[in-house]
């Protein structure tokens, strides 16, 4: 309904506008599409140029640039790289004025007898880190091209109706990867289909010197794809059993949601220590950036295992089912994320559990996930004050967040604690129905429909535990009203219990962590004293990320953002801390740090005597084995 007023209300500005002077301008009609020219020749020097030919009328026109982007939950588009914009009508220069109190909005003034506007501007991808579209996404080898970042758009209508007709200039020589239809390609030009704006902004574009494309479809209905591009053509080599996996990760989701709502699939994924490393999902496609070895190296590949799962199943939850909330008619509007535990709390747990039916990771490893992220929510003393909903309302602030007193602020807790709550869900299901059903019956149901084309079906709160309730008869709202809702001082660990095992601490290191520590840039000691201690180079190196309150280190007021220099006397190391850990345990000494804050130097004693603490699953013996049955593979 929402979208049909809108509708109405534009199809009535244009009639007005074709009859009144000054009325406001827009594109003429529907059908005329708004020529966007993108020329990435430069992007290894950072630098990428458009031109954009705009259809008006005479009057008054306000121009936008993307600011609330999809996936990103927050006012991300990155309008400070926006640079030399130059709009002008018959080769003649046109002012236009920035909003003084939008700065994502720009007004022109169409002068009579003007029939299309030639916009021109630049686009300055960061050197620094940023967060999601506002990092780094060129090298001088590799570059991601997102359509947000490189154009304009009118106001006043619909990011549906408005149709661009696209093309871009590739740097000499290298190739590139879409899920956008290409239309032609001549050289190093390359033309694609009329597509609405939505859909443009929606089909991100990497390309690079070194590529290469492989074919994951096996038995699946429609071509799946993935598209490799590295910084060196070694970057590339993914090994055959990883190939596979990735192979058999497009037959789990399509056996566990039994339908596909694209045309094609496309992987993207960037191999890169120069951009950022996250992903971004998309309805036919996924925009994936590792580091340049994450398909070599064994500790890189498991850790980052379960992001092209993640971002697949987004094509199910989030870009097909969609929250109400996260859905738009324009970039500008606000977003209400409330149910952002539902969009990625639901798909962290689904895409754990196909990165372990795909072979991507083992159960143990899959385990000792699960472990991990229980560990971390169990202590997390933010919990106290603030419920998990809250994390979801504030997420565009806490992304960007710093580290120091994570544990306090929380962080945005609802991807990981939603996968230990539909966990629960799912063990729950399970338990209800004697076993004859599961959130797999749930998934099918909840994301039936408009089979075989991108579509958004938006869904409230209500429909998840309606469905919910017609899978297995239960009290669905309390259970939420109680985890995501209530302030929850305790981590919803019920899942793993009802799945058949129990956390429990050992001195064996936990696998997942151990990757972490050897890809990262931190040493993870909260689960024992109570530290997260940076291990990057220069100023990162000892830096002390967190403390969690209450723990040993906490008590002799160590604080976050302090500087580990020295432990018993001897320079600081991971190597040396963990020694002097296990030796307290024995001596029953304390730990002695030498700790610099703010350029001031003191020695602190740390009294703990329990050893080092990594958290595993433990099996239940007497307890039916449902997380087993749960990451089980479902296909050959």
């Amino acid at each position: 309904m929402q979208l049909e007023r809108h509708l109405s209300a534009v199809i009535a500005l244009t009639v007005l506008a074709c009859f009144l002077p000054g009325a406001p301008a827009t594109a003429e009609r529907a059908s005329q599409p708004i020529d966007l020219h993108v020329d990435m020749s430069r992007a290894p020097q950072r630098i990428l140029h458009a031109r954009l030919a705009l259809p008006v009328q005479p009057g008054p026109l306000t121009l936008l640039y993307p600011q609330w982007m999809p996936g990103e939950h927050g006012p991300t588009g990155p309008v400070a790289d926006l640079v030399g914009l130059v709009i002008s009508a018959k080769g003649k220069p046109i002012p236009w004025n920035r909003d003084s109190r939008d700065m994502f909005t720009f007004h022109v003034e169409v002068p009579p007898g003007v029939e299309r506007l030639d916009i021109e501007l630049d686009y300055l991808p960061p050197l620094a880190t940023g967060m999601f579209g506002n990092g780094p996404a060129t090298s001088d080898q590799v570059a991601v091209m997102s359509w947000n970042t490189m154009l304009l758009y009118p106001a006043g209508r619909s990011i549906h109706e408005l149709t661009y007709r696209p093309s871009l200039d590739l740097p000499r020589g290298w190739s590139f990867a879409t899920s956008l239809r290409q239309a032609k390609r001549k050289g190093d030009a390359v033309h694609f289909e009329d597509v609405s704006l939505a859909e443009l902004i929606d089909a991100p574009v990497t390309t690079g010197a070194h590529t290469r494309a492989l074919d994951l479809t096996g038995t699946a209905p429609v071509p799946h794809r993935l598209h490799l591009v590295g910084d060196s053509a070694a970057a590339l080599e993914i090994r055959p059993e990883t190939e596979a996996a990735f192979r058999k990760l497009v037959s789990e989701a399509i056996a566990l949601f039994d339908s596909h709502h694209y045309r094609t699939y496309d992987f993207l994924l960037t191999l890169s220590d120069h951009i950022d490393s996250f992903g971004l999902e998309h309805h036919e496609s996924s925009d994936n950036r590792l580091p340049e070895r994450a398909l070599i190296d064994d500790a890189p590949l498991h850790v980052n295992a379960g992001l092209l799962p993640h971002e697949f199943v987004h094509s199910w939850n989030a870009k097909y089912r969609r929250p109400v909330g996260l859905t738009r008619d324009d970039y500008q509007e606000p977003f209400e994320a409330d149910l952002l535990w539902v969009y990625e709390g639901l798909t962290s747990y689904l895409g754990d559990v196909l990165t372990a039916r795909s072979g991507l990771w083992t159960p143990e490893y899959a385990r000792d996930s699960i472990a991990f992220i229980a560990a971390e929510l169990a202590n997390r003393p933010g919990r106290r004050w603030r419920p998990l909903v809250d994390t979801t309302r504030a997420a565009y602030l806490l992304y960007g967040a710093p580290p120091e007193w994570k544990s306090w602020r929380r962080g945005v807790d609802f991807y990981n604690e939603g996968v230990l709550i539909w966990l629960e869900v799912d063990t729950l299901i399970r338990s209800l129905t004697e076993d004859r059903k599961s959130l797999d019956d749930f998934c099918r149901a909840f994301t039936a429909g408009d089979e075989g084309r991108p579509a958004v079906r938006p869904f409230a709160y209500a429909e998840v535990t309606r469905e919910l309730g017609k899978i297995a008869a239960y009290d669905w709202e309390k259970f939420f009203a109680d985890r995501v809702y209530a302030v929850r001082a305790e981590a919803p660990l019920a899942g793993i219990s009802n799945g058949g095992w129990r956390l429990v601490y050992t001195e064996t290191p936990n696998l997942l962590q151990k990757d972490y520590e050897e890809t990262g840039d931190a040493l993870d000691l909260r689960p024992s004293l109570g530290l997260l201690i940076g291990t990057g180079d220069g100023a990162e190196n000892g830096h002390v990320l967190d403390v969690l309150p209450g723990s040993p280190a906490a008590k002799p007021d160590i604080a976050p953002g302090a500087t580990l220099v020295a432990v018993n006397g001897r320079r600081w190391s991971p190597d040396i801390l963990r020694r002097a850990i296990t030796e307290a345990k024995d001596s029953k000494q304390p730990i002695r740090l030498l700790v610099e804050n703010a350029e001031f130097f003191r020695e602190v004693a740390v009294d703990y005597h329990g050893g080092e603490r990594y958290p595993h699953l433990e099996r239940l013996e007497d307890e039916a084995d449902r997380l087993s049955e749960i990451l089980a593979a479902r296909t050959p």
